[in-house]
C-alpha cells in the first residue's frame, strides 16, 4: 500500500521530535563520533543515548560503524545538516519577532 508522502514527512519529524537525537545529530554535523565521546557531550543515561541513535540508526539518519571495539556514528548525509541550519534560522527569525512584539508591548 502507497504511503502519501505528507504521511512520511510526519513520521519524519516524529522521528526527529526527541532533544536527545536533536543534540545527536547536531553533534555528528562536525563529523563521526563515537557512542563515548557522544555521553561526554550529551547529559544522559548510556542506555538512553543508545535506545536514541537505534531510533536515528533504524531511520537512516546515522550510519553506524564498529572500530575495533569502539562505534562511531555518523550524518548518513549532509541534507540532515542543512536540515538543522534551516531549522536554527526559523527558530531565529521567529524569536527576532516575538522579541519585537514583547518590546512593543512593554513599551505601551
Amino acid at each position: 500500500m502507497h504511503r502519501p508522502l505528507y504521511q512520511a514527512k510526519a513520521e519524519f519529524f516524529r522521528m526527529l521530535g526527541h532533544p536527545v537525537r536533536i543534540r545527536v545529530l547536531e553533534l555528528l554535523q562536525d563529523g563521526p563520533k563515537a557512542v563515548r565521546d557522544l555521553l561526554a557531550d550529551v547529559d544522559v543515561e548510556p542506555s538512553n543515548l543508545s535506545q536514541q541513535l537505534s531510533v536515528l540508526r533504524r531511520s537512516g539518519i546515522v550510519t553506524s560503524r564498529r572500530e575495533g571495539s569502539t562505534v562511531v556514528y555518523e550524518l548518513a548525509g549532509a541534507d540532515v545538516a542543512d536540515l538543522l541550519r534551516a531549522a536554527r534560522r526559523i527558530l531565529t527569525e521567529l524569536s527576532t519577532g516575538r522579541e519585537e512584539l514583547l518590546s512593543e508591548l512593554r513599551e505601551d
